[in-house]
């Protein structure tokens, strides 16, 4: 049948099960947002108060879900609104389609009217790119776009479609989207034979979980292989949920924030096992003294990350999952309970601790996890807060966690919960604010208000920009240089102008009985919880220092 570009790109979307796309209309996209308009019983837009709004809502649903997250945008301002959100998916390995249209070919090249070269912008920070200038080759690129977004390690797409390709026609045939296979072909069994006597020697082994694990789906897998290997368990903050947090040999978050156990733990080992993780500079801190004591054993799906950051003696690679699973099968269950009981001592000694009164980060997020019995699905912006909400919630399930990890954006959080309660109704979506997060995309709260999504905004308030602020204090000679935010700002009465409900709270009392009030509410609930200005992350592995040198406020007293 004939359709315009614009008919053709609804369908394709239709094709590969696309429900909800987020975005913001503009000349050179009319055409599909025509389309659009027409297919609204079986494609549900999102309109944003920005496009970086609808970026990060795109990202939120597809880490929530696992599935492609869709965002559109016009060109020139419209498409470079996303360049943020786009290389945010990118870092975290997101899978996500963005669709910007562009001003015709003719007109491509000579400075038009918001004409921008989005492709050339966006090639570092996608996994590829296209500029469809032919209608007929329309199709079969989206299709190809959905499969290279969601094939081995997820990753943004970006679409660019000069509006007279959107209006022109072509021969559309109906086509189901195509399956997605696992990488399994690079796994070896030379890899695997190599795998398995590594870990059958080892004495002090640690298991490193990161995101790949969650990209992977192998939360399963991955708890028969720490009950085969025996061994403690630690994950970055992309890894949070693949095991659970909940587990005795789970030793908590490793790097700059983690737990001493966890540090302590991966530079003791003799053999550290990293699972869908590509040692980044927040977890290694000083690579020559990280896990100096250890053979490193690597699981991962994209062959790069295999000693680009850190040197290993061994690797496997391909899927996660797969790689679990057959070594699930010739592995026999070892014997490390000396190497446990010593992990479980560090437990014992180096808990996470906060004070013992007034309201603190570390605080509402506990009590989050009570009230929620550790069902929420929770959402962060980037910063302290941040942090505490990795440290303190006890995740149980992988996609329940949705953070900036890699990029640390600031501004994330609020979009993304709101593409996180679009797909996941029936959940509880928190979304964990610094202010000076939150009035980053704070206008995101009106797209929650008029989608009436139940979602809960806790804001920690402590009129700075905490985690700045925290390093100024320790490394910087308490110089606060552009880090006070005194300006007096109401988010109470800024969030009932956007027609949501909302409370301030000072204490633990008041945030308790707010936190159960906004539970109760279905609609959107901004809590404005005022917070010591001089709270801290603890612990903290200072720049250029090795991870077992964590120290926190018990060392500096000491050290004083």
């Amino acid at each position: 049948m004939q359709l315009t570009g614009a008919e053709i790109i609804i369908e394709c979307l239709k094709e590969q099960g696309v429900d909800t796309v987020f975005g913001y209309p503009g000349g050179a996209i009319l055409n599909v947002y025509d389309a659009l308009y027409k297919h609204s019983s079986e494609i549900r837009h999102v309109l944003t108060s920005h496009e970086q709004g609808a970026s990060h809502a795109a990202d939120g649903y597809a880490r929530s879900t696992g599935k492609v997250g869709v965002c559109l945008a016009t060109s020139g301002p419209g498409a470079t609104n996303l360049v943020t959100g786009i290389a945010t998916a990118y870092m975290d390995s997101v899978p996500m389609v963005a669709i910007t249209c562009n001003v015709g070919v003719n007109l491509l090249g000579k400075d038009s009217f918001q004409e921008i070269d989005i492709a050339g912008i966006t090639t570092p920070i996608t996994k590829h790119n296209f500029i469809v200038k032919d209608v007929n080759k329309l199709a079969d690129t989206i299709r190809r776009a959905f499969t290279i977004a969601r094939r081995g390690r997820p990753g943004p797409v970006l679409l660019d479609i000069p509006k007279d390709v959107t209006a022109n026609k072509a021969e559309y045939k109906p086509m189901p989207a195509e399956p997605v296979k696992r990488y399994t072909d690079t796994i070896t069994e030379e890899a695997l034979d190599t795998a398995v006597h590594m870990i059958e020697k080892a004495k002090k082994p640690f298991i490193f979980v990161g995101g790949g694990a969650v990209l992977s789906e192998a939360s399963k897998e991955l708890l028969e292989f720490v009950d085969k290997v025996q061994a403690p368990v630690c994950d970055t903050l992309m890894g949070k949920g693949a095991f659970d947090g909940r587990h005795e040999l789970y030793t908590g978050m490793v790097g700059m924030h983690g737990t001493k156990t966890s540090n302590l733990g991966v530079s003791e080992c003799d053999l550290l096992i990293a699972i869908g993780t590509r040692f980044s500079d927040r977890i290694v801190s000083n690579a020559k003294k990280f896990a100096r004591n250890a053979k490193i054993l690597q699981f991962d799906i994209d062959p790069v990350e295999v000693n680009k950051n850190i040197v290993v003696t061994a690797s496997v690679i391909g899927d996660v999952r797969e790689i679990l699973s057959r070594l699930n099968e010739r592995l026999s269950r070892q014997n490390h309970d000396a190497w446990i009981a010593h992990i479980l001592e560090y437990k014992e000694k180096y808990p996470l601790s906060y004070p013992a009164e007034g309201l603190s980060g570390p605080y509402i997020i506990e009590e989050i996890y009570r009230q929620t019995a550790g069902e929420a699905l929770m959402v962060t912006e980037v910063g302290q807060h941040q942090m505490w909400a990795a440290q303190y919630y006890k995740y149980k399930r992988p996609r329940t966690l949705i953070t900036s990890g890699g990029l640390g954006t600031m501004g994330y959080g609020l979009g993304a919960a709101i593409g996180a309660q679009m797909a996941n109704p029936d959940k509880q979506v928190i979304n964990v604010a610094g202010d000076g997060c939150f009035r980053m995309n704070m206008n995101e709260l009106a797209t929650a208000v008029r989608q009436k999504l139940p979602l809960i905004e806790v804001v920690m308030n402590n009129h700075v920009l905490g985690m700045v602020r925290q390093w100024q204090t320790l490394f910087y000679d308490r110089h606060y240089s552009a880090t006070v935010l005194d300006d007096g700002v109401d988010y109470v009465k800024l969030a009932e102008a956007m027609g949501a409900k909302a409370r301030r709270v000072t204490n633990r009392e008041e945030f308790k009985e707010a936190f159960a009030w906004a539970l109760t509410q279905r609609e959107p609930v901004l809590l404005d919880c005022i917070i010591d200005c001089d709270d801290k992350v603890w612990p903290m592995v200072a720049p250029g220092a090795a991870i077992s040198e964590a120290f926190d406020e018990t060392d500096i007293e000491g050290r004083k």
